[in-house]
C-alpha cells in the first residue's frame, strides 16, 4: 500500500503548542516519506485600530511581522532536517488561509494544534475547528497538553 500522505501542511502560530505539533508532523513525514510546508498566518489587524494607524505604517508593520515570521519559520525548518521542508507566510484570517494554502499546494494532510476548547469558546470559533470544517483534505488536530 502506498503512503497515505505525501504533502503535509503544518500550521505554526509560534505558541508553546508548536513543539508538539512539529513533533507529530515530523513523525508522520518520516513514516510516509512526505514533504512538509510550515505555514504561519499573520492575522489581520482588528478594525477597531484602523483609524489610529496610518495606512502606510500599517503596511510596513504587516511586512515587518511577515519578515519576522519567515525568519522564525526558517529556524524551525532547520530543526526538521533532513526532511524536505518549505516555509510560507501569508496574511489573513488563519482558518481560511490554512485551508486555501493547503489546496494551493496540494496538501493531503493539515497538521494543526488544538487546545480542546468547549462551550462558548468553541462557538466563538477556533482556528482548528474552522480548518477542520472547511478543509477538503484530512486534518490532524494535535491535542495540546
Amino acid at each position: 500500500m502506498a503512503n497515505p500522505y505525501s504533502k503535509l501542511l503544518v500550521a505554526i502560530d509560534f505558541s508553546d503548542a508548536d513543539k508538539q505539533v512539529l513533533e507529530r508532523a515530523r513523525q508522520l513525514a518520516a513514516q510516509n516519506q512526505a514533504g512538509i510546508t510550515l505555514l504561519h498566518v499573520v492575522e489581520y489587524m482588528p478594525m477597531a485600530y484602523v483609524d489610529e494607524i496610518p495606512p502606510l505604517e500599517s503596511v510596513e508593520f504587516s511586512k515587518a511581522l511577515e519578515q519576522g515570521a519567515l525568519k522564525n519559520l526558517r529556524a524551525l525548518q532547520d530543526k526538521l532536517q533532513p526532511l524536505e521542508t518549505e516555509v510560507q507566510v501569508v496574511t489573513g484570517m488563519a482558518k481560511h488561509e490554512v485551508v486555501r494554502v493547503a489546496e494551493e499546494i496540494g496538501a493531503d494532510l493539515i497538521v494543526i494544534g488544538s487546545h480542546g476548547r468547549h462551550g462558548i469558546q468553541l462557538l466563538l470559533g477556533s482556528t482548528a475547528n474552522g480548518v477542520l470544517h472547511q478543509a477538503r483534505c484530512d486534518v490532524l488536530a494535535v491535542r495540546i497538553s
